[in-house]
């Protein structure tokens, strides 16, 4: 009877093993989608960003006049990768206080735009 018990007491702790280790490997699987659909979100901001930056907007507007272009540019682009940042920051640590990691997700978007500012008053202040 003992024997039977423990067989079966090993067969409930290595069946829940098993269901534990799928578990995990579907989280991991979940957080790995998570963060491609981030770096997505973070590419298709980018690449919109870009396209702000073309020559017409250099040789025609002020840097302030560019800054607050790129401030408005790209809402749909700029929202999927604040979206989808938070959503993988909040898999990464689902601990962290309220707001974390929106904050942490629009200091990315503001880093995104002051770096192509940054390009854009370059470019405008170097001699033709």
């Amino acid at each position: 009877m003992r024997l039977h018990l423990a067989l079966a007491l090993a067969t409930l702790t290595s069946s829940a093993l098993t269901s534990g280790a799928l578990i995990s490997s579907a989280w991991a699987d979940e957080v790995e989608d998570a963060h491609r659909q981030a770096l997505q979100g973070r590419d298709s901001y980018w690449n919109c960003l870009a396209r702000e930056y073309s020559p017409d907007h250099i040789k025609t507007m002020s840097a302030q006049d560019f800054t607050a272009d790129i401030a408005a540019a790209c809402p749909s682009e700029r929202q999927n990768f604040r979206v989808t940042l938070m959503d993988y920051l909040s898999m990464q640590n689902p601990d962290a206080e309220a707001g974390t990691h929106l904050t942490t997700a629009n200091r990315a978007i503001e880093l995104a735009q002051k770096d192509i500012v940054t390009a854009f008053v370059r470019h405008k202040s170097r001699p033709d």
